[in-house]
């Protein structure tokens, strides 16, 4: 039995049906039934942030993969919420069931790149690297990745980068303004950045959380392949048949735009995509990971590349209805 954390989002959807393709057994752990009420897996409600439902959750598993997570959140406390504080709660009960099992649980962590920081200069970070994020979100994902190796020193742990693929929101912003014509930069010069395809990316996780050698260890998950913002932009623009006009902003303008965004987002109470920490990231020249150790230790290497990956992303995004090119 596999219990999967952050089970409704988008990376989470994806590896429960990859799962449930293998004839794995599942269970998730979820606030509310939403996308499961008809599926075969099994529900168990609960709340990361109170524990309650953990040990209910824990019953008979032998494998934890702990997607949940804040990507966007409406104030910094929310980030340590969601990315610290959980995992530590659901560390701590797997430590318990552990402390009385003769097999302890296979824990998989999903951290990100953000928790280790992009790279200075241009070569591809390695995973022992000495951490420095930038924004909330990496310093939380860093923060929950110590408070888990100190309650759970076994637990693997796996860093993907961006994400994109089917049902994915936020790189879709990106490929939005592609199809409208107009994509906005802020600040000049190229930017590098190792991206990974969503079913891969799932593969990867079973993968870390099947070898035995990867007990204890952290792996980047990601494209061999480094991409571009040029790169992505031409190939989703000849994919859609557009040719769009590329504006470069400046950064003061673009912080000023990001601020404005954090306002409406508390106005509104739902967090965005856009907000001054998400415009220091994208300052970065070379958001960078090496991918050899996973290669080596796990046997897994990304297949799908960037444009055959955008072309199957862009197809779902057409066939949903969000996009018409």
């Amino acid at each position: 039995m596999i219990l999967v954390t952050g089970a409704t989002g988008f990376i989470g959807g994806h590896l429960v049906e990859r799962l449930l393709a293998r004839r794995e057994r599942v269970r998730v752990l979820v606030r509310k039934s939403g996308p499961f009420e008809k599926s075969p897996v099994e529900l168990v409600r609960g709340d990361l942030l109170t524990g309650d439902g953990l040990p209910r959750a824990l019953a008979g598993v032998d494998t934890v993969i702990h997607l949940a997570g804040v990507t966007k959140a409406l104030t910094t406390a929310d980030y340590y919420d969601g990315n610290v504080r959980a995992t530590e709660n659901l560390s701590r009960a797997i430590a318990t069931v552990n402390a009385t099992s003769p097999r302890p649980l296979r824990t998989v962590h999903v951290s990100s790149l953000a928790a280790i920081g992009p790279s200075p200069d241009g070569t591809p970070i390695l995973e022992d690297a000495e951490p420095h994020p930038i924004a909330h979100y990496g310093r939380s994902k860093l923060e929950g990745e110590r408070k888990l190796r100190t309650i759970l020193p076994d637990a693997v742990i796996v860093r993907p980068p961006a994400v994109y693929g089917p049902r994915d929101t936020d790189v879709f912003e990106i490929l939005k303004s592609v199809n409208q014509g107009l994509v906005i930069q802020a600040g000049s010069g190229e930017k590098h950045f190792s991206v990974i395809y969503v079913m891969d990316l799932v593969d990867g996780i079973i993968a870390a959380a099947r070898e035995p050698r990867a007990v204890g260890r952290a792996y980047f998950l990601a494209s061999p392949h480094i991409s571009s913002w040029s790169e992505l932009i031409g190939i989703a623009a000849r994919i859609m048949g557009r040719s769009p006009r590329m504006v470069t902003v400046p950064v003061s303008a673009a912080l000023a735009v990001g601020f404005c965004a954090e306002m409406w987002a508390r106005l509104t109470r739902r967090p965005g995509i856009i907000s001054r920490d998400k415009v220091a990231e994208l300052q970065c020249p070379y958001w960078v990971c090496d991918t050899r150790r996973a290669k080596a230790e796990l046997g897994f290497e990304a297949v799908t590349g960037i444009e055959q990956g955008l072309e199957n992303t862009l197809s779902w995004y057409r066939e949903a209805g969000w996009l018409k090119y």
